[in-house]
């Protein structure tokens, strides 16, 4: 991919911080857990929430929503942070519906995101509900597609041709900036 096209493997490149390889392997949450996953992960989830909405405030609202959320079920959570973006997706999921059914989709300046992530989140804004949900959640965030579909409520077969649609939509939309 040539031009404008790389930002987005240099934004959303292959990253798994998030997800270890026991991420499926009950881990106990200290009296303060959330707190630091908290701080440790809310500006990393509160961008990819961004990036798929493209509205601040509701990126703001699933963040804080997941993690109060979050709060009350403290002790029954397997993995808090897996949850964690799964909630904060569907929070999201949940705004921009109700958001299209009152007002259709207002546009939105970009807030506090670098120049060459505008011309992406851009470019991001063309793609399906879905596959901007799929490409945000495996490039940005580094999720498995089998993950990405649980979080969604899909199939992977589902979120494979999404991925697929949707990093074909943003190649060709990238490289049309380039020219």
């Amino acid at each position: 991919m040539p031009g404008r096209a790389n930002h987005l493997l240099h934004l959303f490149g292959r990253k798994r911080p998030l997800l270890g390889e026991d991420a499926a392997v009950e881990q106990p949450i200290e009296a303060d857990g959330l707190e630091q996953l908290y701080r440790e992960h809310r500006d990393r989830l509160w961008h990819a929430v961004f990036a798929y909405t493209g509205n601040r405030e509701i990126a703001h609202d699933a963040v804080a929503e997941a993690f109060t959320q979050g709060i009350t079920r403290e002790s029954e959570l397997r993995d808090p942070l897996a949850w964690i973006w799964r909630v904060a997706f569907r929070v999201a999921a949940g705004a921009l519906k109700e958001q299209r059914r009152s007002v259709g989709e207002p546009r939105e300046q970009h807030y506090e995101i670098p120049l060459q992530a505008t011309e992406v989140f851009e470019a991001l804004r063309h793609l399906t509900r879905k596959q901007r949900a799929a490409v945000v959640l495996h490039h940005y965030a580094g999720y498995p597609v089998k993950e990405i579909a649980s979080i969604l409520g899909s199939t992977p077969a589902a979120v494979r041709v999404h991925l697929s649609a949707g990093r074909r939509r943003l190649r060709g939309l990238l490289e049309d900036d380039d020219e």
